[in-house]
């Protein structure tokens, strides 16, 4: 079976992380967030994979390449974001049997991806306490037999997991009407495949649709959380690691460092001396934590640059981001409210109780900088030193 994994998308949800990174291309733990699904697949038996690139094609491309895991990849160009359906018809020139459709900005559980390939055709289903804002499976006797979207009296509590396996004559059928939010729906080609077959749900025990940086923050605390750990770089002999750290070779773990994991700290990077890392972290290719930082539950993208003094908690850090000595990011409300972001101009409440900021590309820190919890900080923004920052910029 063929794998068509959809990673067009511009990710303008995720902003300011995807202002030069297409959204599938994020890190969460080892490799890009669509490199999961694009794994799971493979793991699971596709021949060949299809990727349907838009929004900074070459990245996926420079990453992926003729083959992956000696399975061919192919690549379809999505050059208007107009709905699912139509994504997948983009690649219609490569479907030439049966195959499946994934996301490449989700994450499932591989259990049931190699149960959706095996029972083909089949349909990820995820079950949920309010499926009213999904699209609602119904069932009977472990048959799909309807899907409804965004009922206000959901029929069923399995949401649709945006993962399928679809019979060959389905690729005949993606020329589908707009929907009423003028996109081509994947859904409406779903539908028919239940009409005319005995689709099987495939209910998935783990599943996430990455969308806000929120969501990348614990997608990484998910993947870090599998990591076996290993020591390839250099570790100074007082440094101590606890729990599940991997050190890749070429970076370095120097004197009076302690990491408790999981933590992964990626080749060229460079930790110390005497600082200390925690909860889940990853800390990209080239990435630099100094002296007596602390850094906690984040992410720091290749390039990115700590200074001494500093603390950085449940925070997302872009490429090559520059925090000067002594930043502070606060992490947590007094009032113990859900911290709230900024998400396509609105605020949006993020479930959490401890998040820190959102950093874009190139952010610059004056020195003793104070960061408030759900900051956002667009691609170059700067501060000045010893500012207390809690507007967005």
């Amino acid at each position: 079976m063929k794998a068509i994994v959809l990673a067009a998308g511009e990710g303008t949800r995720i902003r300011p992380l995807s202002a030069s990174l297409p959204k599938p291309m994020l890190p969460v733990a080892d490799r890009p967030l669509v490199a999961h699904t694009v794994d799971a697949a493979i793991d699971a038996g596709a021949t060949e994979v299809v990727l349907v690139i838009g929004y900074e094609a070459d990245t996926v491309r420079d990453h992926f390449g003729d083959r992956y895991r000696g399975v061919p990849i192919q690549y379809a160009i999505q050059e208007e974001q107009a709905g699912t359906a139509h994504a997948v018809n983009t690649a219609r020139e490569h479907i030439d049997g049966p195959f499946a459709v994934l996301n490449g900005d989700n994450l499932y559980d591989q259990a049931a991806i190699d149960r959706l390939f095996a029972e083909s055709p089949a349909v990820c289903a995820f079950e949920v306490d309010d499926p009213r804002n999904y699209g609602v499976l119904s069932t009977i006797d472990g048959t799909v037999t309807g899907i409804v979207e965004k009922p206000s009296e959901p029929p069923t509590n399995l949401a649709n997991a945006g993962a399928y396996a679809f019979p060959a004559d389905a690729a005949e059928w993606l020329e589908v009407p707009e929907s009423d939010r003028g996109e081509h729906e994947i859904t409406d080609v779903l539908a028919r495949v239940i009409d005319e077959y005995a689709v099987t749900p495939v209910t998935l025990e783990r599943w996430m649709d990455v969308g806000r940086p929120w969501e990348l923050l614990e997608a990484n605390e998910w993947k870090l959380g599998e990591l076996e750990g290993r020591i390839d770089g250099e570790v100074s002999e007082d440094a101590r690691l606890e729990g599940p750290v991997v050190v890749e070779s070429g970076a370095e773990i120097e004197s009076g460092v302690v990491v408790e994991g999981p933590a992964l700290i990626r080749e060229g990077a460079t930790v110390g001396p005497n600082a200390y890392i925690r909860g889940a972290t990853l800390l990209g290719e080239g990435a630099k934590v100094g002296h007596a930082v602390e850094i906690k539950n984040s992410v720091l993208s290749p390039g990115a640059t700590v200074g001494h003094l500093s603390y950085v908690g449940d925070s997302v850090l872009g490429r090559d981001v520059n925090f000067g000595a002594g930043t502070t990011v606060a992490n947590l409300r007094h009032d113990d409210e859900t911290i709230e972001f900024t998400v396509k101009g609105e605020r949006t409440a993020t479930g959490r109780r401890k998040f820190g900021v959102v950093a874009g590309d190139e952010v610059k820190t004056g020195i003793n900088t104070s960061l408030t919890p759900g900051l956002r900080l667009d691609v170059g923004a700067t501060t000045t030193p010893g500012e207390t920052v809690d507007r967005d910029r």
